[in-house]
C-alpha cells in the first residue's frame, strides 16, 4: 500500500469490500422502489425533476456518488457531498393536499433516503450470497453514518446498527404510502422508455432485473404496491442465482464500466486495496 490518501472508508473497511459486488445495481433499483413509498420525500424527486426522462441520469448520479465516496479521496467525497447538500438547499417541494412548502433537505426525508439505501444494499448483498457476519453488517451500518454526514445529516441520530435500522424502519412504516408518485417509479422501473428495437431487449433482460429488484423488498412494500411478488424464500433462490451469474464476470471486466472508481483507487493505492469478499473475517 502506498503512502497515498485512502479516502473515507479505506480498504480496511466493509464497504469498501461490498462497493466492489455486482449486485449493487440490483439493490441501487431495490432502494428506488423502497425510497418512493415515502410520499414526501418521493414528491420531492418528481416535482424537481423529469423523472421519467431522467431516471437512468439519477441512477448513474447516484450510482457515481456511492462510488465517489467509497472508492475516492477524503478530498473528492467532501467535494461530492457539498455538491449535493447545495443541491439539496435550493430545492424545495409542495403537498398537494395541504399547499405546504417544504425543502427536500428535512433531516427526516434525508434519513429516510440514506436507510432505505443502506438496508437495499446490505440486503441484496447478503440474501444473493455475499458471505458477511452480522457483526460485519453492523459495522457496514455504522462506517455509513460517514455518508450520512456528507448529505447533511448529524451522525449521532443515523442508525449505527441492525437493531436501530430495524426500530427506525418500524417508526417510519405508518408514513409509508404507495401514492400516485410510487406509482409512476414502480411503472417506469417496469416499462422505461426504450427505442423501439429495443423492446424485446428490455422486455427479456430488464424486466427481470426490476421485477427481482420487486421481489426483493420487504413484505410491507409490496402490499403497500399491490403488486404480487414471490415469496421471501423464492426471492432469496432468485437472489442467489443472479449473484452467482453475476460474480462469474470477471471483476476486471466489470470495473472497466465507467467511471472506473475502482481501477482509480486500485491504481492510487496499490494492487491490495483491490476488494475482495474473503478480505472480510480476516
Amino acid at each position: 500500500m502506498t503512502g497515498e490518501d485512502p479516502g473515507l472508508f479505506t480498504p480496511d473497511s466493509v464497504t469498501w469490500q461490498m462497493h466492489g459486488d455486482p449486485m449493487m445495481w440490483i439493490a441501487g433499483i431495490r432502494a428506488l422502489y423502497l425510497q418512493a413509498l415515502h410520499p414526501r420525500a418521493v414528491r420531492g424527486v418528481m416535482q424537481n425533476s423529469d423523472f421519467r426522462r431522467d431516471a437512468w441520469g439519477r441512477l448513474m448520479r447516484t450510482a457515481n456518488f456511492v462510488g465517489t465516496t467509497t472508492y475516492g479521496t477524503t478530498e473528492a467525497a467532501e467535494r461530492a457531498g457539498a455538491r449535493v447538500r447545495k443541491i439539496h438547499r435550493m430545492l424545495t417541494a409542495t403537498d398537494p393536499d395541504t399547499g405546504e412548502r417544504y425543502g427536500v433537505d428535512e433531516p427526516d426525508l434525508l434519513l429516510w433516503v440514506h436507510c432505505a439505501e443502506i438496508d437495499s444494499y446490505l440486503d441484496v448483498l447478503r440474501r444473493s450470497g455475499f458471505r458477511i457476519t452480522d457483526a460485519e453488517a453492523d459495522r457496514y451500518i455504522t462506517e455509513h453514518r460517514q455518508s450520512a454526514r456528507l448529505v447533511g445529516l448529524e451522525p449521532g441520530a443515523v442508525p449505527a446498527d441492525r437493531a436501530e435500522l430495524a426500530a427506525y424502519f418500524e417508526k417510519v412504516r405508518p408514513d409509508l404510502a404507495a401514492g400516485p408518485e410510487a406509482r409512476e417509479v414502480d411503472d417506469f422501473l417496469l416499462h422505461p422508455p426504450t427505442h423501439p428495437l429495443l423492446v424485446p431487449v428490455r422486455e427479456v433482460l430488464w424486466r427481470r432485473v426490476a421485477q427481482l429488484a420487486y421481489a426483493s423488498l420487504p413484505p410491507y412494500a409490496h402490499e403497500l404496491y399491490g403488486r404480487p411478488a414471490p415469496a421471501p424464500a423464492t426471492a432469496a433462490r432468485q437472489l442467489r442465482l443472479a449473484g452467482l451469474l453475476l460474480r462469474r464476470v470477471p471483476a476486471r471486466l466489470r470495473w472497466q464500466l465507467p467511471p472506473k472508481h475502482i481501477l482509480r483507487a486500485m491504481a492510487r493505492l496499490g494492487p491490495d486495496a483491490r476488494p475482495a469478499p474473503y478480505k472480510l473475517g480476516r
